[in-house]
């Protein structure tokens, strides 16, 4: 398993599952809020544009940690098959070691530091770039 032992493979594994377990829960949570009658609604009319923004506000935030929950528990369900084919702790791109420090740090990690602040220089939006 590229340098891990069986010890701090357990950890990690175990670390990745209590995280999923985590945020499933907060993503049922949200679907579940998401369910409630909408701010603005609850306003009943009697609210001023100022209102109808801050619920508007309200419900594009809790849309976004929606969304980020299950970005993570992608990634986290894409480093179990990772454990499950043998790759745990292999970067995805180059096939060197992921450290265990940068593992420990970010468990779900697939590429090594190296692969990712290239990936970060050449994949992230210029600010000059059109959208």
């Amino acid at each position: 398993m590229n340098g891990l032992s069986e010890a701090q493979l357990a950890n990690l594994t175990e670390r990745l599952r209590q995280r999923k377990a985590l945020l499933l829960a907060e993503i049922r949570s949200g679907l579940d809020r998401a369910q409630v009658p909408h701010y603005a609604e609850l306003l009943g009319g009697g609210g001023d544009a100022g209102d109808e923004s801050v619920a508007a506000l309200l419900r594009h935030v809790a849309d976004a940690e929606i969304a980020r929950d299950i970005g993570e528990v992608r990634d986290i369900t894409a480093a179990e098959g990772r454990v499950a084919a043998g790759l745990f702790g292999a970067c995805t791109d180059c096939g060197d070691e992921i450290g265990y420090a940068r593992l420990s740090a970010y468990p779900s990690a697939k590429r090594c530091l190296r692969c990712q602040q290239h990936r970060e220089k050449t994949q992230a939006p210029s600010k000059y770039t059109q959208r």
